[in-house]
């Protein structure tokens, strides 16, 4: 005589939908968080601003801005608002050379915009060597 049940117990069974719903939430999170990086099309190389010297040659192209938002393009005044009047300036003192080195010097008080502006009017036109002016800090002086 056999005590006990015949019958075999059920197969235990995980239930993964559940799983996957997690596993797919937090691969949406993830996305969703990532930043991605965007390459920018200009070369923009950032200023140093120390007190040593550096041996370098004047920049072929120079853009000017003022702190009332004036462009200069060597010594010319741009006259007229906004992108396009600079974008003219500045293609016809560069003419075709491209690969011209191209500083902006902008006064300190000058609004950002008006400093993306001539980047962005720099970049349209396809001019890669970009640099930032800068003055050199006096050492021993605080912020």
């Amino acid at each position: 005589m056999r005590i006990g049940n015949d019958r075999r117990q059920d197969d235990f069974e995980i239930n993964v939908i559940s799983l996957i719903d997690v596993l797919l939430t937090l691969l949406m999170f993830f996305v969703l968080t990532t930043t991605f990086i965007q390459h920018s099309r200009m070369q923009v190389t950032l200023p140093k601003a120390s007190a040593e010297e550096r041996d370098m040659q004047a920049p072929a192209l120079t853009v000017v801005v003022d702190r009332d938002g004036h462009f200069f393009v060597g010594s010319d005044e741009v006259h007229g608002e906004g992108v396009e009047p600079l974008k003219q300036a500045i293609a016809n003192v560069a003419g075709e050379d491209r690969e011209r080195q191209v500083t902006i010097r902008a006064d300190a008080m000058t609004p950002h915009q008006n400093v993306v502006t001539a980047m962005d009017a720099l970049g349209q036109l396809g001019f890669t060597k970009l640099s930032i002016a800068t003055t050199p800090t006096q050492s021993g002086t605080g912020p």
